[in-house]
C-alpha cells in the first residue's frame, strides 16, 4: 500500500492509479478540435447548414474546444448518435441519419487520425515513477480501445500501464461500471484506486464506484469550475507525489 500526496491532500492505501486518455495524457485538444470540424465539413457538403450547428453541439467555438463539451467527453458512439439527431431534424429517417453520420466520420477518421497526439509533458516520467514504486497503472478513456492502444503503443507506455480500456459498444462515462471493471482487470479494489482525469465525468464515474479519491487535472489553469467536485485539483501531473505512510 502505497501514500500519494497532491497538495493539501493524501490519500493512503492506494494500489493503483486510473488515468483518462485525452486532456489528462494526451494533449488532444487540436487533435479533437481538427477531428469535429472535418466531421461537420462532411455532414454539411451532404446538408448544407448543418455544419455550424453541428460545432456547436461538438463543444467546439472557433479555435478552442470545450472541455465540458460532447467531443471533450463522449464517446465516439454518444457523439455519432448526437450528430445523427441533428441530421433528422432536417426530416430524413432515423436509420438513415446514423448511416451518413456514421460514414462521416469514417472518413473523417481517414483524414485526422492519422496525426498523433503528444503526451503532455513529464507525463512520461511520472508513470514511469508510479510504476517504479510497485503501483498498477491503468488508462480508461473515453475514447475506443483500439484508440486506447494505439496510444499506448505509440508512447511506448506497455511497461508501465497494465489497463488499456476504452468505451466501445457498451456503457460511457460516468457510468460507474467502468470503473469498476476496470479495478476488476487491475486487480484491485475500488477503494484502493484513484482516478485522475480533466472530467467532471471521471470524477462521478469514480465517485459513484468507490474510488479512495478523485484527482482533477486541468493543465496549466489554477482554477477549473468542471473540476471543483474532486478531492484535488492540480495543474500537472507531477504534483501526484508518493509520500511516506
Amino acid at each position: 500500500m502505497t501514500a500519494i500526496q497532491c497538495g493539501d491532500v493524501r490519500f493512503a492505501n492506494i494500489q493503483a492509479i486510473v488515468f483518462d486518455k485525452d486532456g489528462t495524457l494526451e494533449d488532444s485538444e487540436a487533435y479533437l478540435r481538427n477531428l469535429g470540424q472535418k466531421r461537420s465539413r462532411l455532414i454539411d457538403a451532404q446538408i448544407p447548414g448543418i455544419g455550424d450547428p453541428l460545432l456547436m453541439a461538438f463543444g467546439i467555438n472557433g479555435d478552442t474546444l470545450d472541455p465540458t463539451g460532447l467531443l471533450a467527453v463522449g464517446s465516439r458512439r454518444e457523439t455519432e448518435i448526437a450528430a445523427a439527431a441533428y441530421i433528422a431534424e432536417t426530416g430524413r429517417g432515423w436509420l438513415e441519419s446514423l448511416a451518413i453520420a456514421h460514414r462521416a466520420f469514417d472518413e473523417a477518421d481517414q483524414f485526422v487520425g492519422t496525426a498523433p497526439s503528444p503526451l503532455f509533458v513529464g507525463s512520461l516520467e511520472v508513470l514511469k515513477y508510479l510504476s517504479e514504486a510497485g503501483l498498477k497503472l491503468g488508462i480508461l478513456s473515453a475514447a475506443s480501445t483500439e484508440r486506447v492502444r494505439a496510444f499506448v503503443d505509440r508512447h511506448q507506455l506497455g511497461s508501465y500501464v497494465q489497463l488499456q480500456m476504452g468505451v466501445d459498444r457498451g456503457p460511457s462515462k460516468p457510468d460507474p461500471a467502468l470503473f469498476l471493471q476496470a479495478c476488476q482487470t487491475l486487480g484491485v479494489e475500488p477503494s484502493a484506486t484513484l482516478m485522475v482525469g480533466d472530467s467532471a465525468g471521471d470524477i462521478e464515474m469514480a465517485r459513484q464506484a468507490g474510488a479512495a479519491g478523485c484527482i482533477g487535472i486541468c493543465w496549466g489553469k489554477a482554477e477549473a469550475a468542471h473540476l471543483q467536485t474532486a478531492d484535488v485539483a492540480i495543474t500537472q501531473l507531477d504534483e501526484i507525489q508518493i509520500v511516506e505512510p
